[in-house]
């Protein structure tokens, strides 16, 4: 049991959607991150397949408050975790397992949500040092397995669905073991404004509250 409370802890504990913005870019980033941050979302991650992704997480640590914990997704390899860390992110998002990108992470004292499907994966990535499993794809991973896997792992190890999670399939998720959620196109997706944004977010706070 972890005897530390951490800033991603705190960031959890306040809401446990992670917002993730792919093909955000730098122009609007700090817009974007504004209206999340005052819907109260304190975890936003810029998947690095977007446009300058580096500079978008950059821009987020500089405008958002100290309690937003921002960072990365679609983190592939140890030198992108540097990379990430040196643009000031926190937070390490994967889509896979891989313990080496796990480690790295851990190593610089980052927090790290590595992607798993299988508990195969789930058990390489809790010994690594993952903070919390992100459950993907959630499109192939129902309730019924969440709720099959939940039985053998860690109790207070959160598990995050992400992949299609809109407001109406959360309550089967949270009601399997779910402890939080990662948001994507349903959320943000490029072209919407931070208006459209803000209005998404509301929909998903309250679903989750």
């Amino acid at each position: 049991m972890k005897s530390i409370v951490t800033p991603f802890d705190l960031a959890f504990n306040h809401l446990p959607l992670v917002a993730i913005l792919r093909g955000i870019t730098p122009l609007e980033v700090e817009t974007v991150g504004h209206a999340l941050y005052e819907e109260g979302f304190r975890l936003i991650e810029v998947p690095l397949n977007s446009p300058n992704a580096l500079a978008s997480i950059k821009l987020l640590r500089h405008c958002l408050p100290a309690d937003a914990v921002i960072g990365a997704g679609t983190v592939l390899t140890q030198e992108a975790v540097v990379q990430v860390r040196d643009a000031g992110g926190t937070l390490i998002v994967m889509p896979h397992a891989d313990v080496n990108v796990i480690k790295a992470a851990r190593n610089l004292g980052l927090f790290c949500l590595p992607g798993i499907a299988t508990l195969t994966e789930a058990f390489a990535a809790i010994h690594a040092g993952a903070d919390a499993l992100k459950i993907f794809p959630a499109e192939l991973i129902t309730p019924a397995i969440l709720k099959a896997m939940k039985v053998v792992l860690p109790p207070a190890l959160p598990l995050l669905p992400v992949g299609g999670i809109t407001p109406e399939r959360m309550p089967s998720y949270r009601e399997a073991g779910a402890a939080g959620f990662g948001l994507g196109s349903v959320l943000y997706a490029p072209g919407m404004t931070a208006e459209d944004v803000a209005k998404r977010a509301r929909q998903f706070v309250k679903a989750w509250k």
